[in-house]
């Protein structure tokens, strides 16, 4: 690797690929790295480190970062897609070793990665003695809100944003569940060949990340990785929905992660063909001209989900709040 981070491909060319290192899922091929529902991704690029995601638990996100040996202390800087556990529960371990790396996460109100309102967000009633209003009736001009994770060096996002040249946050509010609206941030990457796309969920619906990337960017999906959130879906929403991205949105290559479920990940790689990429824990995305999924030693995947990842994946997701059928069983006790 070069000074500006890019790598020497041989005969000395420099290579402009984007490599993606998935660090957190429930399904994967047999390696010493942990598997748990949830999602964590290490991102390379134009000099640059990035973690995406933190996943489901402090102690299984350390394992694995220390089995793939990252280094934390190295991050240039950090990006939480939403607010869910497990996306974030890696955030103790993280703040822990590198403290002062800045860490982008969605801007809510109340929000669990803080918060800062106007003191006047609230309505006051002059006629109350001061021991009945807030703060005597002389309310701060600005109100912070803590978070779980007071030693995080938090940023707030709130719209579409350039935080590193060529490196895009989209934010996007989308329902989940029985959830209230969530918003959540996706990484868009401007590279030679186009835009690749790191998405956490997907909760806004991947077709509208998908469209908000192209246009903040003004260029063509060359790679789209992470969790497409299509394990509620029926197959023929699912297969619509693959059709879409392929034929309508132009996705060049796809690999589904995490909540994108195995019925959709059967259903995109069909649409897909030969650009479906398998992304099991461990395995490492390489953009450029000749994408590729390489597994933990280097070599090319050359098979998609087997019965093992199935099982283990399945496993998992029966506990996780993800599974429909529990979203299902929590909307009818509500």
């Amino acid at each position: 690797m070069n000074a500006t981070g890019a790598e020497r491909a041989p005969g000395g060319m420099e290579s402009k690929a984007a490599r993606i290192t998935v660090l957190y899922d429930a399904f994967g091929k047999a390696s010493d790295m942990k598997k748990d529902w949830g999602f964590a991704a290490y991102i390379e690029y134009g000099g640059k480190r990035v973690l995406f995601d933190t996943g489901n638990n402090a102690d299984v996100f350390a394992h694995n970062v220390k089995a793939k040996g990252i280094d934390l202390t190295k991050l240039d800087f950090a990006v939480v897609s939403h607010r869910h556990g497990d996306h974030t529960s890696g955030l103790n371990h993280l703040v822990r070793t590198n403290p002062n790396l800045t860490i982008y996460a969605p801007q809510e109100n109340f929000g669990v990665f803080g918060a800062a309102l106007p003191g006047t967000f609230y309505r006051r009633n002059e006629s109350l003695p001061p021991e009945m209003r807030y703060f005597d009736g002389n309310p701060p001009q600005t109100m912070r809100f803590g978070t779980p994770w007071p030693q995080g060096n938090f940023t707030w996002v709130a719209k579409q944003t350039e935080i590193a040249p060529g490196f895009h946050l989209i934010a996007l509010r989308g329902p989940w569940g029985v959830d209230l609206d969530v918003i959540e941030l996706s990484l868009a990457i401007d590279t030679p060949e186009g835009i690749v796309l790191v998405v956490g969920c997907s909760h806004p619906t991947i077709e509208k990340i998908v469209e908000a990337a192209r246009t903040t960017i003004a260029r063509p999906i060359h790679l789209v990785v992470g969790g497409t959130h299509l394990l509620p879906a029926k197959d023929d929403e699912i297969a619509r929905i693959a059709l879409s991205l392929k034929d309508h949105a132009k996705v060049a290559w796809i690999a589904p992660v995490h909540c994108t479920g195995e019925p959709a990940f059967e259903i995109l790689k069909r649409t897909f063909g030969d650009r479906y990429l398998y992304a099991g824990l461990g395995t490492t995305i390489t953009s450029g001209p000749d994408v590729k999924s390489l597994s933990a030693d280097g070599t090319p995947h050359t098979h998609a989900m087997d019965a093992e990842d199935r099982r283990r994946y399945r496993q998992l997701l029966a506990h996780s709040d993800d599974n429909p059928a529990r979203l299902v069983a929590h909307d009818h006790r509500h």
